[in-house]
């Protein structure tokens, strides 16, 4: 009778808090989980932040060479963008938005009101920066679903216990948000090869045996040598209220990264050839009708 081995357990790299950056041009407030320029420690992931976004919200901006993830955790997000597409996100719904070749987009707060929400950048490797654009709204009652005792696991991507989540990415990468009830251990896959990190959305978790509050980030990176599945175990401890997380994995790309505003490539031509690229219209305009109607 085969045997099959015990997964390795994951550790806790670093534990990073968020960065406040206060009211901007685009947000009442904006927070940095992820902040930009450290890519050997993050890579394949490039940023995140949690956005208060009331007015103006993100007007119409280009992008190119990455994948973007926006998470609403609260009111309406709107959206629109230079292929006519156009809609509303509500709470717990996802958007993957594959910027590839180029893409111009905006995201507001629906009918003026307010939209609490997180978006990641996922980078691309250098034979996919140029990929058809294209994007996935999953809303949060069609996502897939995971549970054991105390725990909940929302799919988004990648595969979890016996379930693939509905994202279609270029780059493979597991993407879950994960709520435990009090008193609750819940461990989950991860690739070996892969790093991953664990943003605490509320409440309050044991990651690895490291304590992680809420707007804090626990990294863990690939472990050397493994190319099997490892375990990264999350646990709460006694307490009234559930903890909520978002666990994001993926292999690093080990590529350069030349990142200038809103576009990511390998080198600063390339960069400079996206700018030349958008100021001719290369990556579309902006259509007349993205607003949706008052009542929607």
């Amino acid at each position: 009778m085969t045997t099959l081995p015990t997964p390795v357990t994951r550790r806790v790299n670093r534990v990073v808090g968020q960065v406040d950056l206060g009211p901007t041009a685009m947000s009442a407030r904006s927070t940095l989980a992820i902040a930009p320029g450290d890519d050997a420690r993050t890579d394949p992931f490039l940023l995140m932040g949690e956005e208060l976004v009331t007015q103006p919200g993100f007007d119409w901006h280009p992008h190119r060479g990455l994948e973007t993830v926006t998470l609403v955790l609260d009111g309406t997000l709107e959206h629109g963008d230079s292929l006519g597409n156009a809609g509303v996100l509500g709470p717990g719904d996802v958007q993957w938005m594959t910027a590839g070749r180029g893409i111009i987009h905006r995201e507001v707060a629906a009918r003026a009101e307010h939209a609490r929400v997180i978006q990641l950048w996922v980078n691309l490797p250098s034979h996919l920066k140029f990929v058809p654009t294209g994007y996935q709204d999953l809303r949060a009652g069609r996502q897939a679903v995971h549970t054991k005792p105390g725990v909940l696991v929302q799919v988004i991507s990648g595969e979890t216990g016996t379930v693939r989540g509905p994202a279609v990415n270029r780059w493979p990468i597991l993407g879950a948000v994960i709520t435990l009830d009090p008193r609750t251990e819940y461990r989950q896959v991860i690739d070996g090869a892969d790093r991953a990190f664990a943003y605490v959305i509320a409440g309050r978790l044991s990651i690895a045996g490291r304590t992680v509050p809420a707007g804090h980030t626990a990294w863990s990176d690939p472990v050397s040598g493994q190319a099997e599945p490892t375990t990264l175990t999350l646990a709460t401890g006694d307490g009234d209220e559930r903890s909520t997380v978002l666990l994001f994995a993926g292999r690093p790309i080990g590529e350069p990264v030349v990142a200038s505003g809103p576009f990511v490539m390998n080198t600063r031509a390339e960069i400079a050839q996206a700018y030349r690229d958008f100021h001719s219209g290369k990556l579309g305009s902006i259509p007349r009708h993205t607003r949706l109607p008052a009542g929607s």
